[in-house]
């Protein structure tokens, strides 16, 4: 019972206050109580009664808001927006086209009709949804995919060339003349002297402050110099090891050489500097691929180039630019597609080959391919085989990228070269690797010769093509690592995303951009 306590106290009570003088004296007797009891107990069960009645009776309802996802308390804009629309109803507004289109009920969806389970004709052109609404076909424009203003030209004998790198005008080098007469009151030069020459960071005419007049160079006037030239070249993006052994040899070629009444230290460190990347740099083989292109058409053969480098350095966008160019020179190109690892490689080159045929005239430029996870030696065999028999001028050889420390992928690719004897072997890297392009292309040359089949003499790389020239400004170190360590040269420098962005690298641009400020 909820109410026993209740019950109990007010029992007590009503006993205390009927027998309160016989408690006090002691005078205990039988007494009669019963009746009051009942009374008290019946008295208690009804206020109970009555309380339990009171708590089972609902509250007056209270108007809430529907449940709208979890997404906040709908504001008062969206609150007033809704009265009004109830309102708008109730008075029975005019009805809108907005309305009128809702109150309108959709027909029937027709259902398709076909022919012994064949499209019809009718039908045909109903699901043609290439065309414009008049029915017209727009051709899809492919301009967007050259630059007019980046083609090359055509030489005398009808060849097409792509542009020559452009340099830039030369930036904080002042002449010879103004070295010798700013050098001309100077006085003494040596450790401590061209240490504190070259303290102001980022000055390249601050790194060769020296006497004018005739004097015989020693390594004490050239290592302070030589060690800040260093520096400048492996923030060109030098290898610093490369750097280190260049500055060697202009010390070496400057040491105990008399200076001329006139000449500057400066300005005969600059042209020893100068003298040494020019020779670096400039090629030690022919770069003429379309003479080498001449040359086996005329023994009835194609000529086979294959594009190798690592990973997302852009060697199906290069080759689909050389390509391009090959295309320029009516030559008839089959692509191989060999790398069979990349998902959608295949379908890449694909699409290059429709955009190559839709931008030059009569251009014949197929792909070969045989699919994914198939030998990619023997894919560039069957399609040597193919451009022998069909009569294509080169076969370009596209293989997956793979990082040079991959034993397996370094494998396949020296079986690659070892079944197919490519007459080029061209090595894609990106100008904006430093230390890690000498490493790639050590490496890749090592694969080729250790994994080579012993009975054939080991291949190594023929040339290079750097990709993302126009991204490095003046940072061109990576030319001068990747020669450095080849003695290969550069054959070409990717400079955009369209197939005309394409160049012959300019020794001397290279070599005023590694020379500037």
């Amino acid at each position: 019972l909820t109410y026993i306590g209740e019950l109990l106290s007010a029992v007590k009570r009503r006993f205390i206050t009927l027998f309160d003088g016989q408690l006090t004296a002691g005078n205990l007797k039988p007494v009669a109580f019963d009746h009051e009891f009942i009374a008290i107990l019946n008295a208690i069960e009804d206020q109970n009664e009555r309380s339990q009645r009171a708590k089972r009776t609902p509250t007056a309802s209270v108007e809430t808001s529907p449940y709208i996802g979890g997404q906040g308390v709908p504001d008062a804009t969206s609150t007033v927006t809704r009265k009004a629309l109830r309102n708008r109803k109730q008075k029975g507004a005019k009805p809108t086209p907005e309305t009128i289109a809702a109150k309108t009920k959709k027909g029937k969806k027709e259902q398709r009709v076909w022919d012994n389970g064949r499209v019809s004709e009718a039908n045909m052109k109903a699901f043609d949804f290439s065309g414009t609404a008049d029915g017209d076909s727009q051709p899809e424009s492919f301009d967007h995919l050259m630059d007019a203003s980046s083609m090359g030209q055509r030489t005398a004998d009808g060849y097409y060339t792509v542009q020559d790198l452009q340099g830039r005008a030369p930036q904080g080098h002042p002449n010879l003349e103004s070295d010798c007469a700013s050098d001309s009151n100077e006085e003494g030069i040596g450790p401590t002297h061209a240490t504190a020459a070259v303290s102001t960071p980022g000055r390249f005419i601050s790194f060769f402050r020296g006497l004018t007049g005739q004097r015989t160079l020693t390594d004490a006037d050239l290592v302070p110099v030589l060690g800040q030239m260093k520096e400048h070249l492996i923030a060109k993006n030098v290898a610093s090891h490369i750097a280190d052994h260049i500055c060697q040899s202009v010390q070496q070629s400057l040491a105990n050489v008399q200076l001329g009444t006139f000449q500057s230290i400066r300005a005969a460190v600059r042209e020893a500097m100068e003298r040494t990347l020019q020779r670096i740099l400039t090629p030690s083989t022919s770069m003429d691929l379309l003479r080498d292109i001449d040359a086996a058409r005329a023994q009835h053969r194609p000529y086979i180039i294959t594009f190798i480098g690592v990973n997302g350095v852009g060697k199906s966008t290069n080759l689909s630019k050389v390509c391009f160019w090959l295309l320029q020179n009516k030559l008839k190109v089959l692509i191989a597609a060999c790398d069979t690892f990349r998902s959608g490689a295949v379908e890449q080159l694909r699409v290059h080959g429709r955009n190559l045929r839709a931008l030059s005239d009569n251009a014949v430029v197929d792909i070969f391919q045989r699919g994914y996870g198939k030998d990619s030696a023997s894919i560039a065999k069957d399609a040597i085989a193919t451009a022998h028999r069909e009569n294509y001028d080169v076969v370009l050889i596209d293989t997956a990228g793979r990082m040079q420390d991959n034993e397996p992928l370094m494998r396949a690719l020296a079986k690659l070269v070892a079944v197919n004897s490519p007459d080029k072997i061209i090595f894609v890297g990106e100008a904006l690797v430093g230390n890690e392009a000498v490493d790639q292309l050590t490496k890749f040359n090592k694969a080729l010769k250790d994994f080579a089949p012993a009975a054939q003499t080991s291949r190594q790389i023929d040339g290079i093509i750097l990709t993302k020239f126009d991204t490095i400004d003046d940072k061109v170190g990576a030319a001068l690592s990747m020669t450095y360590t080849t003695g290969k040269p550069i054959l070409f420098v990717g400079t955009g995303q369209t197939y005309t962005d394409l160049r012959n690298m300019s020794v001397q641009h290279v070599v005023q951009s590694l020379m500037d400020q």
